[in-house]
């Protein structure tokens, strides 16, 4: 396997744990850290969830700066390395104040707390959840907020956006969407499966629809793969080139705005723009994008988009998901003559999405609200929205553009102290273990990178990552997905993270590291297997 590439390295950089406590010391995003619980090593060991048989909810305090590597174990009290963002975010510290404050009201107030605001809470009465979620959303994906709604779960919606928006026809009846995501180098997976496997998210949502107009999903399905087979990832180029190619009989393309495999960021604009200018209406599965880039939907005339909000939006599993709908689309008409014809997109309609002035009157016309909201179908749970919110509040205290900036930062440096060499002998080289496939440009990923390790040592590696307070994400056979979370890891995270990596592939290479997680004791990862976890997260 070919070495990392070094990545060009700044100027008079050491690359030091001092350097690294330094970075902290003067990244402007530093206080934000503590608005998060992180996990100690003692917790993600421990069987119970309980220390002593008593809960701990609070803000995590800042990491110890100096750290053994040669210690087998981290202290049990030490915050763990958390780069696991990019599949279920930490929770902030204020989200169990937010969700006791939603059951106080519901406990003093009854059905009264659907309608009347509180001095002493943070959130809005029941019945506006969803609108004051919108609101503070919308600055995050760059959209008005009646472009956006804050509703049921990410395949649902894209269920919910698909009916709208896939109007197949005789001629036009095909979607455009990516299909592969694993190298080709390495997997042993026939061609046909591996196509398949980014649409873990989205394959049952696409076939059933297709399905649903009567077609045939191996007739209706256009899958772009990289141009060249020993690539990873897929150039703007090709995929332009893509729907040039098949314009004439494609009716939808829907593209995941960051590649949850391989980490790479998508051109959102220049491919929306190419749809367009074919006729072609084009949606965005935003699920690893949404407060991980900057994002500017409405500008960028992207017709849907879906997401969910429990990665880089922290708001805990299964959390309530999002939609965008350009104002375009969620325009109402109502005729003023006696005939009152209403004129809207066609979608799913559901009583939630009516017109809030005569929602409760229970009448037989259906007038939907105009924008997004009017796609809602059912009343959400108020409950749902309490993390989300308590995270929103955190975002606000900063911008998105200070986020993607720290962020860019944040995955340079992992990418710089992942490309050294810290050895003239090639057999004690880690870096030569592994290679990463997320692209080198900025501009092309988000905070994730994605390492693919030689063949037969990601057990080992997984194994020793975790005994030293490590968590990030696994990919089997032999991808590991690193991603520093710009709100709450540091500079000292990354650092520590690369050398005790290193260290894990050297010793996995040779042998020295036990290749399994089973045995006595506890283990974090534990289960994890059950149901095809590692496949879907």
């Amino acid at each position: 396997m070919a070495q990392v590439s070094p990545p060009t390295e700044q100027i008079g950089r050491k690359y030091t744990q001092e350097e690294a406590l330094a970075l902290d010391a003067s990244d402007p995003l530093h206080h934000l850290r503590s608005e998060f619980i992180i996990p100690t090593k003692g917790d993600l060991s421990r069987g119970t969830l309980s220390k002593k048989g008593k809960m701990i909810l609070f803000a995590a305090q800042p990491r110890v700066s100096n750290r053994d590597l040669d210690r087998s174990h981290a202290s049990e009290d030490e915050p763990c390395i958390y780069l696991c963002g990019n599949s279920l975010g930490l929770q902030p510290g204020r989200t169990a104040d937010r969700i006791a404050a939603h059951l106080e009201a519901w406990a003093t107030k009854g059905v009264f707390g659907h309608f009347k605001d509180h001095k002493d809470s943070k959130l809005p009465a029941f019945l506006h959840t969803d609108d004051v979620a919108a609101q503070h959303v919308a600055p995050l994906v760059g959209a008005s907020a009646s472009e956006v709604a804050i509703m049921e779960t990410l395949s649902a919606n894209l269920h919910l956006m698909m009916a709208s928006f896939y109007r197949p026809t005789e001629a036009k009846y095909k979607i455009i969407l990516e299909g592969k995501a694993f190298p080709s180098d390495h997997v042993s997976i026939p061609l046909r499966e591996r196509k398949f496997l980014y649409l873990i998210f989205v394959k049952y949502a696409v076939e059933s629809q297709i399905r649903h107009h009567g077609l045939k999903p191996e007739d209706a399905m256009i899958l772009i793969e990289p141009s060249d087979q020993t690539e990873t990832t897929i150039s703007t180029s090709h995929i332009l080139s893509m729907i040039k190619k098949h314009a004439s009989d494609t009716a939808l393309v829907l593209l995941p705005g960051v590649q949850y495999y391989t980490g790479q960021y998508f051109d959102i604009p220049a491919i929306t723009a190419c749809a367009h200018s074919h006729d072609i209406p084009i949606g965005w599965d935003l699920a690893h994008a949404v407060g991980n880039v900057e994002l500017y939907l409405h500008d960028w005339g992207v017709d849907f988009a879906v997401w969910c909000s429990y990665k880089y939006l922290n708001s805990g599993p299964g959390a309530i998901a999002g939609l965008f709908v350009h104002e375009k689309h969620g325009q109402v008409n109502e005729d003023a003559t006696s005939s009152g014809t209403v004129e809207y997109r066609p979608r799913l309609s559901g009583w939630w999405g009516g017109d809030k002035a005569t929602r409760f009157q229970m009448g037989n016309k259906f007038v939907p609200i105009p924008g997004a909201a009017g796609f809602q179908v059912g009343n959400p749970c108020a409950l749902a929205f309490c993390p989300l919110l308590a995270s929103l509040e955190i975002f606000e205290l900063t911008s998105m553009s200070a986020v993607r900036g720290k962020s860019i930062m944040l995955t340079t440096y992992l990418e710089e102290l992942l490309g050294r060499s810290d050895s003239e002998d090639s057999a004690k080289d880690a870096a030569s273990l592994y290679r990463i496939l997320t692209p080198a440009s900025s501009a092309e990923r988000g905070a994730q990178l994605s390492i693919l390790l030689r063949p037969g040592l990601l057990e080992a590696v997984m194994v020793d990552l975790e005994e030293h307070g490590v968590v990030v994400d696994e990919r089997k056979p032999d991808v590991v997905r690193v991603a520093p979370a710009p709100l709450y890891n540091t500079f000292s995270d990354v650092w520590e993270f690369v050398n005790i990596f290193k260290r894990a592939c050297v010793k996995a290479e040779t042998g020295s590291t036990p290749s399994t997680r089973d045995g006595e004791g506890y283990s974090a990862m534990a289960g994890q297997s059950d149901k095809g976890w590692w496949q879907i997260k």
